[in-house]
């Protein structure tokens, strides 16, 4: 499970698509220095992106990863 104060960093390390993710919501973070130390709920207030929208996606990851197992 990825939380909002987790760095976008670990959201990175917790599920290998996370970057697909971020890349759909325009969130290059996971290039910028800040990725190490920016939670997620502060990137996504700093792009203006719906947080609820982009956790749902993130935390669907682990979903999709029960039912195909």
């Amino acid at each position: 499970m990825i939380t909002k104060e987790m760095s976008i960093e670990e959201a990175l390390q917790a599920h290998p698509k996370a970057i697909e993710v971020f890349s759909k919501y325009n969130m290059g973070c996971f290039s910028c220095m800040g990725a190490t130390a920016e939670s997620i709920e502060n990137g996504a207030l700093m792009h203006g992106i719906d947080l609820d929208m982009l956790m749902a996606d993130l935390n669907a990851l682990f979903s999709e990863d029960k039912n195909q197992g």
